[in-house]
């Protein structure tokens, strides 16, 4: 199936299998893909390994954003995600930064520097990219917008199942705790919320395989452009 040069922009809140849907229609469609809350892990690594954000979550804004404004060199790889020539997809994965991610992630310099990272990637178009607001402020135009849910204890099994799968010990209730306060944060930070876009198609994708996923993305696409094949 032939898909013409678009953006998909897939947003929902955490552990909902946004990146892995994203990852599925990029290797189906040949797009893409762009991980925008890898370049928000990024960014909390690099403030936690250089002192800029502290156990309890206060963040020395001043620091960070005279860093960001130096040159932070945060990019994609081919095979991930990058500070400068060091791949850091294990470091972001942790709960450590999982933890702090959402707060780095609410403030406004933050959210600019990432968005540059997202508009230059996503230039030419046949992207494929998730997060929390890609359709409502990232890419805003975007052709096809999906935004995913799936029930809180499915979310919470995935995670675990995730974390548990990388090496680490999880407690299911805190990862639980985790996913509760993500949300509140992401739902109700000042810039950019949270939201899912009135164009949004929704996945509720608690019950679906990833086999369905794809077949139900493809309906929508063939339903979108009129693609008989």
């Amino acid at each position: 199936m032939q898909v013409p040069d678009i953006i998909i922009a897939i947003d929902g809140f955490s552990a909902t299998g946004k990146s892995t849907l994203a990852k599925l229609i990029a290797e189906t469609f040949s797009f893409l893909y762009l991980d925008s809350g890898a370049l928000y892990r990024g960014v909390t690594l690099f403030a936690q390994e250089n002192g800029y954000i502290d156990p309890d979550n206060t963040i020395h804004e001043a620091e960070l954003k005279a860093a960001l404004d130096a040159g932070l060199d945060l990019h994609f790889g081919l095979d991930g995600t990058y500070i400068g020539d060091r791949r850091i997809e294990k470091e972001i994965r942790t709960m450590e930064v999982s933890g702090q991610v959402s707060p780095i992630a609410a403030v406004p310099f933050v959210r600019a520097f990432v968005d540059g990272k997202l508009h230059e990637a996503g230039a030419k178009g046949r992207v494929v990219m998730d997060g929390r607001d890609i359709g409502t402020a990232v890419f805003p135009n975007a052709e096809v917008k999906i935004f995913v849910t799936a029930r809180d204890e499915v979310r919470a099994q995935r995670r675990y199942d995730e974390l548990k799968a990388k090496g680490e010990n999880p407690d299911l209730q805190e990862v639980m705790k985790n996913l509760a306060e993500r949300d509140y944060i992401d739902s109700h930070r000042e810039t950019n919320p949270l939201r899912r876009a009135e164009d949004a198609y929704v996945m509720d994708n608690s019950e679906m395989t990833l086999h369905e996923e794809i077949v139900w993305t493809q309906g929508l696409l063939q339903g979108r452009f009129r693609i008989l094949e």
